[in-house]
């Protein structure tokens, strides 16, 4: 069954339509689901492709996917980030996305992190290892 896209130029949405098949697409008339207009016009649609996990983890390997990421810039960093959980296909979480839209909104990253101190699941700082179960000489 083709999917065909269109864009409504009275609701001014894109939207898509199920065909039963390519010929019913050709000669019928298209029908905004939304606001009942005939006044669609058809559009490429976007292609989708299913990747598997390894070349997902692949692509972000490459140093090319840094592009430009610029460290000392909080809405650089937030648009990588968005970026890297995009890529990864996964829910993040609420406390994840906060965070994205404060570094996205230019908030100094130190800062978000002084005003979420359970940030990571934890209450120490991420340079104790404490946080992740990694032990001291002294614990071998």
């Amino acid at each position: 069954m083709p999917i065909y896209e269109y864009y409504c130029h009275d609701c001014g949405r894109r939207v898509s339509l199920l065909w039963r098949s390519f010929s019913e697409a050709e000669r019928g008339t298209p029908i905004c689901p939304r606001c009942g207009s005939r006044n669609l016009t058809r559009v490429v649609s976007r292609v989708s492709m299913v990747r598997s996990e390894e070349s997902r983890l692949d692509d972000l390997a490459d140093p090319s996917f840094l592009g430009d990421l610029d460290e000392n810039d909080p809405r650089s960093i937030g648009r990588w980030m968005r970026k890297m959980s995009q890529e990864l296909g996964e829910d993040l979480g609420d406390e994840f996305n906060e965070v994205v839209e404060r570094l996205e909104a230019g908030e100094n990253p130190e800062e978000i992190e002084k005003s979420m101190p359970d940030l990571a699941g934890g209450e120490g700082d991420f340079d104790s290892g404490s946080d992740f179960g990694i032990g001291t000489v002294e614990d071998v």
